[in-house]
């Protein structure tokens, strides 16, 4: 039985990690009550204890967490914020992307965001396979559910039924791009257009493409080929054969730790748009976090997931 200890269980991400794990028999989650949990003693000792760490924490706060562990500790840690994303000390945590046994046999893993996740799955296997230009000014628009902002933003869209959509991120410079970039492989970082949406839970992430002004253009039945090809055997993505005429985020989603992709395009194969639906709390956040462990621990990849 491997321990684990969730720095920040108290956040949604947090909370939902440990609801996969609370009835696996292969983990037993060490738990600090409300005086210790921000005592920078209790949690060193917490940290230095487990086998397992998962930071749950700001970005600041999971770079201290990280300093709070001694160089010869044996425990391994997986980091749910952005602050190691782009860290190559650390491993990328997408296992579809970077190879299941890679992170199985890692020390630190950096959980994806939800955003990069649907970009990566969409761009980064048909720039590798030579379909998209690595120099394309690609584009990114998503809308996710309010859950992703964390208790500040659950808190002001509860306040506010009237508000629908919340578009942010106006200005550029959003952290996430490095990360798209680095991953996809990318010469330079997309222009993205996130925004929230008046739904708890749930993301859609697509990247609209001009193929008819790309040189030696891909059709997207092409496209749609080479992501099924990637991603063929994942228990957690899927690619669809379909192309149909809307697709829908609902108010009332259940949680879902799968990552379902699809492929449209123009009559006459001029244009494209990838889209990526999943939910931000699950593949986005604390599912790829429980996939991860699960692969470190040399449990099933799937265990405990919502499928």
């Amino acid at each position: 039985m491997a321990s684990v200890f969730i720095d920040g269980a108290v956040g949604t991400t947090g909370l939902e990690i440990a609801e996969r794990l609370a009835d696996r028999p292969e983990f037993t989650l060490l738990l600090l009550d409300e005086a210790r949990r921000k005592d920078p003693a209790a949690r060193a000792e917490a940290l230095n204890t487990v086998n397992f760490a998962i930071l749950c924490l700001p970005d600041e706060a999971a770079r201290e967490a990280v300093t709070l562990i001694d160089p010869g500790s044996a425990v391994r840690v997986i980091d749910a914020s952005s602050a190691h994303r782009t860290d190559c000390n650390w491993t990328y945590g997408f296992p579809e992307l970077v190879g299941r046994e890679v992170v199985a046999r890692a020390r630190r893993v950096s959980n994806p965001g939800c955003y990069p996740t649907g970009f990566l799955a969409l761009v980064a296997p048909l720039v590798r396979g030579g379909l998209l230009p690595a120099d394309w000014p690609f584009t990114v628009h998503a809308v996710s559910g309010y859950s992703g902002g964390g208790k500040g933003l659950i808190e002001r869209f509860e306040a506010e039924p009237e508000i629908a959509w919340r578009g942010y991120g106006m200005h550029g410079g959003h952290k996430h791009l490095g990360e798209m970039q680095l991953h996809a492989g990318l010469a330079r970082p997309p222009v993205f257009s996130p925004a929230v949406i008046a739904a708890h839970r749930g993301m859609a992430v697509e990247v609209p493409l001009a193929l008819s002004a790309m040189p030696q253009a891909p059709s997207p039945d092409m496209l749609r080929e080479a992501l099924a090809e990637f991603f063929a055997g994942s228990a957690l993505v899927r690619v669809h054969d379909e192309a149909p005429g809307e697709l829908l985020l609902r108010r009332g989603t259940e949680g879902s730790d799968r990552l379902e992709l699809f492929v449209f395009g123009s009559q006459d194969g001029g244009e494209a748009r990838l889209v990526a639906l999943l939910d931000n709390l699950g593949k986005g956040a604390s599912g790829a976090a429980v996939q991860a462990l699960n692969l470190m621990a040399g449990c099933e990849e799937t265990a405990g997931l919502r499928l």
